[in-house]
């Protein structure tokens, strides 16, 4: 925020003026995606297998005259459909936090200052500040510009930035046309690439020009995330074979036993006991939960993908300003012409004698009120130091009367002072040191030593620029500042000093397999400075100049013992990326500029900084770091690994569940038993089976290794080769011991009720065991993952006292054709359950290695 305005035409709206607009015109913002309405999520649920399997079900048991199992069997499909719309509503609200945690910012000018507001917060005639690399939030006259281009191809089509000029007189009636050099409009979704604006909003959301074409960001899609392709894969292949099995064990229960309702009924229910649903609902749940936990931690994942391809990267390119470091100047170390050297921030607080005319000459040699970083730290000085009156000439009346500006050809800025009470004028510059040396004549000893200078604290990774100071007494200014006659006052070393956090940050990633680059624009030798106090692991260092004069197979080569990259320019990035997948990388990308766009989109992982990233830049990425801040990376890449190997372990778990279901299902067909499981039971077990898959396992802990594995190969499925076996064993293992409590039950002359609920109850602890041992890859000694799963233990709870109840009061298991389990039931539930869970066990402890891999 700024100091208010003295220029009424430029106050801006007040506050109140602008909510009032905003209540009468809407929110600056385009029509999205409606959400689903109650009877649209239920329907969509009743397209689902599962549900059209219950409803079937429920309809012979009408037909059959059995009431009480139909409305049971209708009373779990309306469940059903319930716990679609709650988990529906609790999706939306995680979107909608998302939404709101990317509503990119717009900045304007009301009540005389400059605020950060949403863009949906803009209001018509609100005066909205543009500048380079950021969107234009509306469309409006744009009565200020300083060399102001824009991209218009969201409109135009064309790629060639327009210049905008100021309009002159009254506002026209209507606005004109996109295209076209010096219109004084600018329109909503168009990108400044050069140079700063006013605009007063002319029109917001529908009444923008984007808008009257119908485009809108809620419609623009996203890929669809490889893991959705593979899960979708697989339900369709079991979703077939179970059709098929429950055809076949129809044809047989009817030949064999004569009853075709039965058969179709036992038909119905070993389909469902076959078909893994829950596949989907963890996929997407997870997803969106995960981005929501990533947002949290302040981190945006703008694409699904992203999500599970964090998991793989190998490599992080970063850039130095802002990420690495605070993104604030600072002065280090001040040196004058002899090599006597002085670093304020380690010697104390006396500012010795002989620096402060470098100091006062640097200070008039800044503006007065800087915006640059650098020119900050030199007025810095003098808040440091209040006792030695660095600001003294200002303070004693001296004014900056004129300003010699950079130039290409002299990269070296001059201003020249005068005095109301003193003759002459003061002129203080300060540049690049070669640029200062060229204008003060320095001879060739003066030069060298300057050079030696430079070159030791470069090494130190600094940031050094040369300072002069003179004086004009001859009355009209020259054209140049290279007529001054120049003195050298000295150098000044400034450095952006290193993020507290960075180091520890880099130390994980690096123990996650993920190598850490630097690519920056400042020399090599204060690249490799700021590398080392990073901890970047030590390698190679390549120039922009050198990658230009390196073929593209060449870079590709040579690019695995790079570290630093330095002296890079923007379009360079793009190169380095694609040579390092040409390697075979993974590679992950940090920028925050316009340039930046081109290479964040060609990474696998765009990584975009959210307070001083552009508009652009945010767009083209997949992740946005929220406060800018390199220690969220690690973060990021770890729950993008938790919400994987999750995601693999409820896949695993759900593999292994449906066979002991499906082959108790099927048992009774085969052995003449009776049945165990019906439509209605099968349903009763995805009341626990659905929340377990959804919620627990989402809600499990990372690994406690996750951050020091190896990154997973990014074309490795989903349900590995290992994963599979390791499933097939958990479920083949579990229905061996279910088939032998149901053989025992059956012998030992249990009436078919009792039969039934001992099995029954046998399975629901089978359910358990395969979720405790698939809460961890691995098993035995030592911490397997970091931290509690409190929403395990509150479903297990109410799963415990949903089934007791089932279990142990009558007219409750009446309902589900059970009796209540006596002690022999109990007693052989208790042992079958100790030991499966004793086998799997001891087999998750050498079959069950590889699976975390």
């Amino acid at each position: 925020m700024t100091e208010p305005s003295s220029n009424p035409a430029r106050h801006g709206l007040t506050q109140s003026d602008a909510e009032a607009r905003l209540a009468a015109d809407g929110p600056n913002e385009l029509s999205s995606a409606k959400k689903r309405s109650i009877l649209a999520v239920a329907a969509g649920v009743l397209r689902e297998p599962m549900l059209l399997f219950l409803l079937g079900a429920g309809a012979i048991y009408l037909v059959l005259g059995e009431l009480h199992d139909a409305l049971i069997l209708m009373a779990f499909a309306g469940l059903t459909i319930v716990i679609a719309v709650v988990q529906e509503a609790r999706t939306e609200k995680a979107i909608d936090a998302l939404r709101d945690l990317s509503m990119p910012q717009a900045l304007v000018i009301r009540d005389g200052r400059r605020q950060s507001i949403r863009s949906r917060d803009v209001v018509r005639g609100d005066l909205l500040v543009l500048s380079e690399g950021g969107r234009v939030a509306a469309d409006g006259w744009v009565i200020e510009a300083d060399t102001l281009q824009a991209d218009e191809a969201i409109l135009t089509g064309e790629s060639v930035a327009v210049t905008k000029a100021a309009l002159k007189g009254e506002e026209p009636n209507e606005a004109p046309v996109p295209g076209g050099d010096g219109i004084p409009y600018a329109y909503s979704g168009t990108l400044v690439v050069r140079g700063a604006g006013l605009l007063r909003v002319a029109g917001t959301g529908p009444r923008t020009r984007i808008g009257a074409i119908g485009q809108s960001l809620s419609t623009l899609g996203n890929e669809t995330p490889r893991l959705t392709l593979q899960t979708r894969k697989l339900v369709r292949w079991f979703a077939a074979g179970g059709i098929g099995v429950s055809v076949l064990a129809i044809l047989l229960y009817g030949f064999l036993r004569g009853s075709w309702v039965d058969a179709l009924l036992s038909g119905i229910a070993l389909a469902m006991s076959l078909l893994p649903e829950e596949l989907p609902v963890v996929l997407t749940l997870f997803m969106t939960m995960g981005a929501l936990r990533m947002s949290r931690s302040r981190v945006l994942a703008r694409r699904g993908t992203a999500i599970e391809t964090l998991g793989a990267a190998t490599v992080l390119c970063t850039d130095k300003t802002g990420t690495l470091t605070q993104n604030r100047m600072q002065v280090e170390e001040m040196r004058l012409p002899g090599g006597e050297a002085f670093r304020p921030g380690e010697d104390g607080v006396t500012f010795p004698e002989p620096f402060r005319d470098l100091a006062r000459a640097g200070i008039l040699a800044c503006p007065e009120e800087p915006f640059d970083p650098m020119e900050k730290a030199f007025h810095q000085l003098d808040s440091a130091f209040p006792n030695v009156e660095l600001k003294d000439r200002q303070d004693e009346g001296w004014t900056l009367h004129h300003h010699y500006p950079l130039a290409p050809e002299l990269l070296a800025m001059t201003h020249v002072w005068t005095s109301n009470e003193q003759d002459g004028k003061l002129v203080a510059a300060k540049g690049a040191p070669e640029a200062i040396a060229e204008l003060c004549g320095l001879d060739g000893a003066e030069r060298h030593a300057m050079e030696a200078s430079v070159a030791e604290m470069a090494e130190r990774g600094l940031r050094i620029l040369g300072v002069a100071q003179g004086r004009w007494e001859d009355g009209e200014l020259p054209e140049s500042q290279r007529q001054f006659d120049f003195a050298f006052a000295g150098l000044v070393g400034l450095a952006d000093p290193l993020r507290e956090s960075v180091p520890e940050a880099v130390r994980t990633l690096q123990g996650a397999g993920i190598r850490v680059v630097m690519i920056t624009g400042d020399y090599p030798a204060t690249a490799r400075a700021i590398a080392a106090k990073a901890g970047i692991a030590e390698g190679g260092t390549l120039t922009g100049d050198e990658i230009e004069a390196l073929g593209d197979e060449d870079l590709a080569a040579q690019i695995g013992t790079i570290a630093v990259f330095a002296r890079v320019m923007p379009e360079q990035k793009l190169r380095i990326v694609r040579a390092l997948k040409a390697a075979g990388e993974v590679v992950a990308m940090t920028g925050d500029g316009v340039n930046d766009a081109p290479s964040l989109k060609a990474a696998h992982i765009g990584v975009a900084m959210g307070q001083r990233g552009t508009d652009v830049a945010r767009e083209a990425s997949s992740l946005v770091l929220l406060d800018d801040d390199f220690k969220s990376i690690p973060v990021a890449v770890q729950l993008g690994r938790r919400i994987y190997d999750n995601i693999r372990k409820a896949t695993e778990f759900i593999f292994a569940v449906h066979l002991p279901i499906g082959g108790l299902a099927i048992a009774p067909l085969l052995t003449g038993w009776p049945i165990i499981l019906g439509p209605v039971h099968i349903a009763l077990l995805e009341m626990i089976i659905d929340p377990i898959c959804s919620l627990s396992f989402e809600a499990e802990p990372e690994e406690a290794d996750i951050m020091r594995r190896e990154p997973r190969d990014p074309e490795s499925p989903l349900v590995t080769r290992a994963l599979l076996k390791w499933s097939v064993l958990q479920g083949g293992l579990a229905l061996v011991f279910l088939v032998a409590l149901a053989a025992w039950t059956h012998f030992s002359g249990m009436e078919d009720e009792l039969f039934r609920a001992t099995c029954f109850a046998g399975l629901i602890c089978t359910v358990l065991v395969l979720v405790f041992i698939n809460r961890s890859f691995r098993i035995g000694k030592g911490p397997h993952r970091t931290g509690h799963n409190l929403t395990f233990f509150v479903i297990l709870g109410v799963t415990g006292a949903i089934y007791a109840s089932l279990f142990l009061i009558q007219p409750v298991a009446d309902l589900f054709h059970f009796a209540v389990l006596d002690m022999r039931g109990i007693a052989a539930v208790s042992v079958m359950v100790v030991a499966l869970a004793s086998v799997l066990a001891l087999a998750k402890r050498h079959y069950g290695r590889g699976i975390a891999r």
